[in-house]
């Protein structure tokens, strides 16, 4: 059965996102260091992230990607990330939620819809046998946690306190019971694995 999975790496103090993130720092000031386990250490938005991920990481990436067969994103993330280059990096069915679904871009990379309800359940039916990874932005989590969509969240805490920026839990005012299914460790990450009862 199809699950819905949700992840995200935040800093020890909360933010997804350092202050001032935005197209060509979709991480904000100082967030690259959010996303060390992603690339096998440092990076910086001065030069594209060339490296991989190694050990845990590499080991927790593979296993999370294999388990995929749609993704959810939202719009902002998309921008920020300046649409990947207008190509998916997944490589599978990516629905972005979004206000404006009529700014479609072309090809098939995207799909754009207009609500975390409409998007998940798109993913659902396009994943197959697979599960369906609702990733950044924290508000698209936000709104999947606070709907009753999502089965897991994996909180992902990266050593860094970044003293400012982009909350993961701004606002969310739901109360969630979490069941704790386990935790994985690396010099870049902390992996914190929870069902959503």
């Amino acid at each position: 059965m199809t699950k819905v999975l949700a992840g995200i790496t935040t800093s020890v103090d909360g933010y997804i996102a350092g202050p001032d993130d935005g197209p060509g720092k979709g991480l904000g000031e100082g967030g690259e260091r959010l996303h060390y386990w992603v690339f096998g250490g440092p990076w910086t938005y001065d030069s594209e992230p060339k490296g991989e991920a190694t050990g845990e990481d590499a080991a927790r990436l593979d296993e999370a990607i294999s388990r995929v067969g749609a993704v959810v994103g939202g719009r902002w993330t998309y921008e920020a990330a300046r649409h990947w280059g207008d190509e998916n990096p997944w490589g599978l069915p990516f629905f972005i939620v979004t206000h404006r679904p009529e700014e479609q871009p072309e090809g098939d990379d995207f799909t754009f819809v207009s609500g975390v309800k409409e998007a998940v359940e798109r993913a659902v039916d396009a994943a197959g046998d697979k599960d369906v990874n609702v990733m950044g932005g924290a508000d698209v989590i936000r709104q999947a946690l606070a709907a009753g969509l999502v089965d897991e969240l994996t909180i992902i805490v990266a050593p860094v306190i970044l003293g400012g920026g982009k909350p993961l839990f701004e606002g969310f005012s739901e109360s969630l019971e979490l069941e704790h299914l386990g935790v994985r460790q690396s010099p870049f990450a902390t992996f914190i694995d929870y069902r959503v009862k």
